[in-house]
């Protein structure tokens, strides 16, 4: 496939492979490749070069299903996330579930990387074992080696959709009895036509990268070229083209087939393949033509911070807040702070879209950095929104001048929810993690930063109603009609929110907030039926030691509910008074807010009038982040927000 981004959706930094035609052989993730590809300003073609089709017969999945409830292994190495998937499939109905499930509780589970793991998540499973990077035969052979001791152990492996013999081997020579199974194998996509204009591409020497992110897609590669006669045209054509493989087993599949590779990415994941063609592409280009070395074996373009914050970080008001510690003031920030109020942000948005604002990092980064040096806040948030994620998961988002978002294919009926993509990981979302990388990298080294994600609740109403709503009447009708729809909905929206917010975590984040904006439209009864257990998985599935800002807006009656779902922290609006909310959340919780934002509309005096009460309530307790009850608006002068920070930095525990 060949889209391109017209010049005015452009921004100025997304250059990078201005003038470069790369080519690609993703099949599930097609669309994601091709977009980040294209933001960089490359011209992309690319070409599903595989599929993963189930088997014929069921027997095999099932006959296994009944080995692990019959308790005949020790161990189970799962290989493949779509795999598992595929098993489950082909049981559901020869197989009672549950007992499967309770079984593979009892037993020892092995998964080779993120995408098993997501898979088992899915069915409340948590592997014993993940195989580390770059998740190889050769490190599933060497983590068992060390892990677990497999002389006389039955060990079953779930493999891919072909057989990989030296696993076996190397289980076996470690004293296993192994035996595996397969529910799906790799076939050629149903339609050719792109993977032969890609060849074609290459025969006429008109590629300049090629990506390639699976081994089979290289055995399909050179299989279809063989078909058309042209396999040598496009052997020569890649010796004029930069090849890059997604990790060791591709590029030895590559090396096997005598084809080049010229570099590989430190992490095997497509987001950091694309990011070494991104950055390192046009140099390769230029050095591979002149007949100069281009090899970056085991390279990575982009820094990604360990995600373990300093030790002012550590410190900050901020942090201390977060974990009930003791300040000699509260810590401030304020949602929305960086936002339409400040002609700084106005000018940077100017001619831009909001979505192409969100989507550029660069800019993301510069007007949440002026705000933060200009407010002089003790914490800063990442500039984004709530919405894109869904753009990821099959909606089809535009933000409309004076309607707000808008998503043109809302989830109304049952069958809908075959189009909504569960994420794997977040490349997807790689706009904001570098957004989150760069913003890191600007901030002081005391000014911690916080991401955030919408909600399961929240998320399912926009992706719903297809935007704002005043009574919610299709998300409620949906969910009071189709309550097992709805729960698989929600799941499928949390498990993706968690490994969204974990990505922040790794990118540089260290706190994250969970907005549930409009929950407040439930009653109390109906939010622990149909929305507390989602809520409380995000939280759960969050990196351990990383605080979470539980922000519930629109109903103070839902306060203890959110408390039982979790969060470190719990964001208060305006609506209650913050010493009645605290009471309800109870003090072992810190507490976020809660000043009505249009109180800072009102003559100075008026709102530190208000702010002296809210102080008063809080009671210099420790756990206050002070805040407001919801985001700043447009017609906020930015005097007043300079100045209530400038207040609430000069005060002190004791005054208050």
């Amino acid at each position: 496939m060949s889209t391109t981004i017209p010049p005015e959706e452009k921004s100025v930094s997304q250059t990078a492979l201005q003038g470069i035609r790369v080519l690609g052989f993703e099949s599930r993730r097609c669309e994601d490749m091709t977009r980040m590809l294209q933001r960089a300003g490359a011209e992309t073609f690319v070409s599903p070069s595989m599929q993963e089709v189930a088997l014929d017969e069921d027997q095999e999945a099932v006959n296994f299903a009944e080995q692990v409830i019959a308790g005949k292994f020790d161990v189970v190495v799962f290989l493949t996330g779509v795999g598992i998937r595929h098993w489950m499939q082909a049981t559901a109905e020869t197989i009672e579930q549950a007992e499967l499930l309770e079984a593979l509780q009892k037993t020892t589970i092995v998964a080779r990387g993120p995408k098993p793991v997501s898979a088992l998540r899915e069915l409340k499973i948590r592997p014993d074992y993940r195989i580390p990077e770059p998740n190889t035969w050769r490190e599933i052979v060497d983590t068992l080696s060390k892990e677990i001791p497999l002389a006389n152990k039955r060990v079953a492996v779930q493999e891919y959709g072909r057989s990989n013999p030296n696993l076996l081997a190397g289980l076996e020579a470690l004293g296993a009895s192994v035996q595996s199974f397969r529910v799906y194998r790799w076939e050629l996509p149903d339609d050719l036509g792109p993977l032969e204009a890609n060849l074609q591409r290459i025969a006429r020497q008109e590629a300049d990268v090629l990506l390639f992110t699976s081994s089979p897609q290289v055995v399909h590669f050179l299989q279809v070229a063989q078909r058309m006669g042209i396999e040598s045209e496009v052997r020569q054509g890649l010796e004029n083209a930069v090849v890059l493989s997604i990790g060791p087993t591709t590029t030895e599949r590559l090396h096997e087939l005598k084809l080049p590779m010229d570099g590989e990415p430190e992490h095997p994941k497509m987001g950091y393949l694309v990011n070494l063609a991104i950055e390192a592409g046009p140099d390769m280009v230029q050095r591979k033509r002149a007949g100069q070395p281009t090899i970056i074996a085991k390279s990575s373009p982009v820094e990604v911070p360990s995600g373990e914050p300093s030790d002012a970080l550590q410190d900050s008001l901020f942090m201390k807040a977060c974990r009930l510690e003791p300040t000699p003031r509260p810590p401030i920030w304020l949602m929305r702070q960086a936002g339409r109020y400040m002609k700084e942000y106005r000018a940077v948005r100017e001619g831009l879209t909001f979505l192409e604002l969100c989507k550029n990092p660069d800019l993301c980064t510069e007007v949440m950095l002026t705000a933060v040096d200009r407010l002089g806040v003790d914490a800063a948030i990442l500039f984004a929104d709530l919405l894109p994620i869904l753009e990821a998961m099959g909606f089809d988002l535009e933000y409309v001048k004076g309607d707000g978002p808008v998503i043109h294919n809302p989830l109304r009926k049952v069958e809908d929810l075959s189009r909504v993509q569960e994420l794997e990981d977040a490349d997807s979302q790689d706009f904001v993690l570098e957004t989150v990388r760069k913003t890191r990298a600007g901030l002081p080294s005391d000014i911690p930063l916080i991401g955030f994600a919408g909600a399961p609740f929240t998320l399912a109403s926009y992706a719903i109603e297809g935007g704002g709503s005043r009574n919610y009447l299709n998300t409620k009708r949906f969910m009071f009609q189709n309550e097992s729809a709805w729960h698989d909905l929600l799941g499928r929206l949390a498990r993706s929110v968690a490994i969204y917010l974990n990505a922040q975590i790794e990118a540089g984040a260290q706190a994250v907030q969970l907005f549930d904006s409009w929950v407040g439209c439930l009653n109390i009864d109906d939010y622990r039926r149909y929305v507390l257990p989602h809520t409380r998985s995000v939280i759960q599935a969050i990196t351990p030691g990383t605080p979470v800002i539980h922000f519930g807006a629109g109903n103070p009656t839902l306060l203890p509910a959110l408390r039982e779902a979790g969060g470190d922290v719990l964001g208060i609006d305006w609506r209650t008074r913050l010493e009645e909310a605290w009471k309800l959340v109870g003090y072992d919780r810190a507490v976020q807010g809660n000043l009505d934002p249009l109180s800072l509309l009102a003559p100075m005096e008026v709102i530190l009038q208000r702010t002296d009460d809210l102080l008063k309530q809080a009671a210099g307790r420790p756990g206050h982040i002070f805040n407001l009850g919801h985001g700043i608006v447009p017609q906020t002068p930015v005097e007043h927000v300079i100045e209530l920070v400038s207040y609430i930095k000069g005060i002190s525990t004791e005054s208050s």
